[in-house]
């Protein structure tokens, strides 16, 4: 049994190390060219009872440094002050259209059915997605993001960063998980394989949305505005990533473990609808990251294995340690997330078995609120 063990472990190394090389793929990359024509654009967002998050953030939509723009804000059946705010801003701002989707007894919001409105009502061929609650992390957002379409590409995945909080453990938890989330995606993209991006931060073509008959494959499920339809549609030849700083959203994190978990439950509940080869890769990717720390406690806690295993075990965890360094360090300084470097340990430890703990929750009772 303890042999059994230790070969377990030995493979989760191996599967790990399998998978930063992966991730070097982005965390190495060089910033492409960009596109030197300014192609007109449609920005899409939608808002439901989010009228202190449209006050805070959209006059830095509107007033970006960029020269065919309009702005769609789809009004979701808000019961707030959010139609009354956007109409203000309608008055300084005519490149903002507002669809207001009113409330009622049979409708009660949905994102999937505002966000083809929105990509309905717009007059542009190109969409760029973002949420009530993000802004721009520069006047230059909507310039970089556009910059990488091309006549073969036809998506473009950004990131969707969240605000540094000073001295907040949670804080950083949360924002290491979105930092692996973005390295995947970006670094399945860049192998030719993308499986996902983000609704804060996500570009596509509108002519792809129609052709692939919109959001309407998984209109019954929740979630997956974002993720669901990029791994619908997104091939090798049709899909490119956007990491310059200039590029990112920055959105408000969650102030609670409580509410973080919730959020974390529901997003996490989209990925059994992936494709088999990206439920794959990630399920692996899991697997070999929980083996590696549950085994590598139990190994070194325990001393069930002779001297010359135990001083195996300690190579490998500080090869495994070391390479993690390099390559998701090396993508923590890309995306401006380097004072995360010295806590990733600790985050790996607590963010591994937090998303177990989800998982079994989820297999009793699935979320229900969106």
């Amino acid at each position: 049994m303890l042999s059994f063990l230790y070969v377990i472990f030995i493979l989760s190394v191996i599967a790990q190390v399998v998978f930063f090389y992966i991730f070097s793929k982005f965390s190495f990359s060089k910033y492409q060219g960009s596109n030197v024509l300014q192609l007109k654009i449609s920005v899409v967002i939608c808002a439901r009872n989010e009228a202190d998050n449209i006050e805070r953030n959209i006059e830095k939509v509107l007033t970006q440094r960029y020269r065919d723009f309009e702005v769609i804000v789809v009004n979701d059946a808000s019961t707030d002050g959010t139609l009354a705010i956007l109409k203000q801003y309608q008055i300084r701002f005519k490149h903002l259209k507002i669809i207001d989707i009113e409330a009622s007894n049979n409708y009660t919001g949905n994102k999937k059915k505002a966000i083809t409105e929105g990509v309905n009502a717009s007059k542009y061929d190109y969409i760029l997605l973002t949420d009530a609650d993000c802004e721009p992390a520069s006047p230059y957002w909507m310039s970089e993001m556009a910059s990488q379409f091309s006549i073969k590409k036809q998506i473009v995945l950004g990131y969707g960063a969240y605000k540094k909080i000073k001295g907040s453990f949670l804080n950083k938890l949360i924002r290491y998980e979105t930092l692996l989330t973005a390295i995947q995606y970006f670094s399945y993209a860049k192998i030719g394989i993308p499986y996902m991006g983000v609704g804060r931060n996500l570009a596509y073509k509108k002519e792809l949305f129609n052709k692939a008959n919109g959001l309407e494959n998984h209109a019954n499920i929740k979630s997956g505005d974002d993720d669901l339809f990029v791994n619908q549609v997104a091939t090798k030849q049709n899909t490119t990533v956007c990491f310059t700083k200039d590029s990112f959203t920055l959105s408000e994190p969650k102030s609670t473990f409580k509410s973080w978990l919730n959020q974390k439950r529901r997003h996490i509940t989209t990925a059994k609808h992936y494709k088999s080869i990206h439920k794959n890769l990630l399920g692996i990717y899991y697997l070999s990251q929980i083996s590696f720390w549950v085994l590598a406690i139990i190994l070194l806690a325990f001393s069930l294995i002779g001297q010359m295993e135990i001083l195996n075990v300690i190579v490998l965890i500080l090869m495994r340690l070391l390479t993690q360094f390099i390559v998701v360090g090396n993508a923590a300084k890309k995306l401006n997330e380097k004072d995360l470097i010295l806590w990733f340990p600790l985050l790996d430890i607590y963010l591994v078995f937090i998303q177990f703990g989800i998982f079994i929750a989820n297999l009793n009772r699935k979320p229900q609120a969106w």
